[in-house]
């Protein structure tokens, strides 16, 4: 391994100037530090990893918890968009990732915090998971620092996609459309869900409508087939709603199939919206209309306030950053007005 002494020989400068230039710092010329970190690529310098975590007393290396109930693990586009851009942004800090587990070697019976203990992670970032997890409430309440995306804990900072309006965006937009028949298939009770069905029903209520309590189905995120059967009760109804509100793009696949199989056509029969903006809802045809979610915006907060808390343990402080989404209005909610 080359050191830096070896460097230093080689620039004719000191190994403390090697160091600075190195490390960036602003106190040597601009000359002289591009000239050293030019020979440390040459020599094939790498900086030692322990030694880089004696000296700043951090590891480098950050915990991701993620662990979905529909087991889709990385194929979930949403959190694994989220995560994508959370690991770009922690890498620029010169952090890397791993994904935290309960079976580690013969330690079988660790739980998230001992896992997180064992490892010594400089911080957490937790999404899509079970948050009642009494393992869940112990690293949240741990001395590890943590952010969550889309839950609140009021002592952790939280990157939330903003749910309430998100779902008025559409539901303004299907009822500019002249939709008064609206029927909302949610998701299974969570934080997010509340959100959303709180905010269709208070949206629907400032635009004049009366939603029947059967417009109102539900069923897992993500479950298409699901979506699918519950779409064939809606359509059962005397009373037929005009357009279907899905909890995400998967389940609008699965209603669009489902009205398919019925004989009805979208949207010349009846109309449909997704939620969540992922790269199918632009490739199906007809294009569908969803709400596009700031993976990015998400992604790029979580590592901000991680590493801010990481770096800056005295003055960094619980927060709750809320991240607007976009209408895609799509070509699946036909306009019903003269």
């Amino acid at each position: 391994m080359v050191s830096l002494k070896e460097i230093a020989a080689r620039c004719n400068v000191s190994t403390a100037t090697v160091s600075k230039a190195l490390n960036n710092h602003s106190d040597i010329s601009e000359v002289t530090k591009a000239k050293v970190q030019q020979v440390a690529r040459e020599m094939g310098y790498f900086p030692n990893a322990a030694a880089r975590s004696l000296k700043t007393n951090r590891t480098y290396n950050i915990g991701v918890l993620f662990e979905d109930e529909a087991s889709s693990g990385l194929t979930h586009e949403y959190f694994a968009h989220i995560l994508q851009h959370f690991k770009t942004a922690v890498e620029e800090k010169g952090y890397d990732l791993t994904f935290i587990n309960k079976n580690i070697g013969h330690y079988k019976s660790m739980s998230y915090y001992e896992h997180c203990l064992y490892r010594n992670f400089d911080g957490v970032i937790i999404a899509c998971i079970d948050f009642k997890d009494p393992e869940v409430i112990e690293l949240i309440n741990g001395k590890i620092p943590v952010v969550t995306v889309d839950y609140i804990f009021n002592n952790r900072s939280a990157i939330l996609s903003n749910n309430a309006d998100g779902v008025e965006q559409l539901v303004n937009y299907i009822t500019d459309m002249g939709h008064e028949k609206i029927a909302f298939i949610h998701g299974k009770d969570s934080a997010v869900t509340r959100e959303r069905v709180g905010s269709f029903y208070r949206t629907t209520a400032r635009r004049g409508i009366a939603i029947p309590d059967e417009y109102i189905r539900e069923c897992a995120y993500l479950d298409s087939d699901g979506a699918a059967r519950v779409t064939k009760e809606l359509l059962q109804l005397n009373d037929k709603p005009t357009c279907i509100l899905y909890p995400d793009d998967f389940a609008a696949l699965g209603g669009i199939m489902a009205l398919r199989e019925m004989g009805y056509e979208v949207p010349k029969d009846i109309s449909v919206a997704g939620y969540d903006g992922l790269s199918l809802s632009r490739a199906i045809s007809p294009k569908l209309t969803t709400l596009v979610q700031d993976t990015e915006s998400i992604g790029k907060m979580a590592a901000k306030y991680l590493i801010d808390e990481i770096e800056s343990p005295n003055i960094a402080y619980a927060e709750r950053i809320t991240i607007k989404g976009n209408l895609q209005k799509g070509e699946t909610v036909k306009c019903l007005k003269k």
